[in-house]
């Protein structure tokens, strides 16, 4: 079992500063995974030439098993508002998360998790404060091929300290009503042994990820819950590979399948 989570940064490389769809396939491609959680996932941008990347990496992967779940209509940094409802804005440019499966997909579920409220600063070389993003959890019941269910999901969590915890916090409660085992992939913003301590799961993967040309931070996770792992847990290999897009790497974690 390959299960990756990769911030794609809108589809933009940091080498020319543009979306290229071919650059972008070739990209997932190299992933091979057989689930895969996508965050920064635009569907209907300008700035990524219309493109529906859920749908794209879909196609990358081999998959006939996607979902986009917006968490805001429109641009962030340059507008946008919440989605309150679960049509995904369709028609409108839509900004949030995906998830991937060449497995069947028995159901899905999405949990919103609320902004910060109140804006909140990032040190770029100009600090400034900025209007946080709702988020979204976005979580599916997958048959995999040795039966039974798995509940794999994934998030983008806020960039705000503190506000993150509580995020985490609200998914990790959401996922536990969900069928076991339990796995939770994404840029959660926090690093991994913070991760750990909040949430008691089991840290599949400890490498940097963040930034990708030479990563020194771990923002981006997958994690088991250990109240009933079902036989997984037992990790063949970690990869991060170096791809020509977004400003993370993918962390893809290879997994013994039960029995394995």
């Amino acid at each position: 079992m390959r299960l990756a989570t990769y911030n794609l940064l809108h589809g933009r490389s940091l080498r020319d500063g543009t979306v290229d769809a071919t650059r972008l396939t070739d990209a997932i491609k190299t992933l091979d995974a057989d689930i895969l959680g996508l965050q920064e996932v635009d569907r209907a941008q300008t700035r990524s030439h219309h493109l529906d990347l859920t749908v794209l990496a879909a196609d990358a992967t081999g998959a006939t098993h996607h979902r986009f779940a917006a968490a805001v209509v429109g641009t962030p940094g340059e507008g946008f508002r919440p989605l309150t409802h679960d049509d995904d804005g369709a028609d409108e440019p839509n900004y949030g998360i995906g998830l991937v499966s060449r497995w069947p997909v028995q159901r899905w579920r999405i949990i919103r998790l609320p902004a910060a409220p109140v804006r909140s600063p990032i040190f770029t070389p100009k600090p400034m404060l900025i209007r946080d993003e709702p988020r979204v959890l976005l979580a599916a019941v997958i048959t995999p091929p040795w039966g039974g269910t798995i509940t794999v999901a994934t998030t983008h969590l806020s960039f705000v300290p503190g506000w993150n915890l509580l995020q985490l916090r609200a998914a990790i409660r959401a996922l536990r009503t969900m069928p076991a085992p339990r796995l939770l992939t994404g840029d959660l913003n926090l690093p991994a042994a913070v991760v750990a301590r909040m949430t008691r799961w089991k840290t599949l993967a400890r490498t940097p990820t963040y930034p990708s040309p030479a990563p020194q931070l771990q923002l981006d996770h997958v994690l088991l819950d250990p109240r009933d792992t079902g036989g997984l847990g037992r990790v063949l290999r970690v990869d991060t590979p170096d791809v020509p897009v977004s400003d993370h790497r993918p962390l893809v974690v290879h997994l013994a399948s039960p029995g394995q």
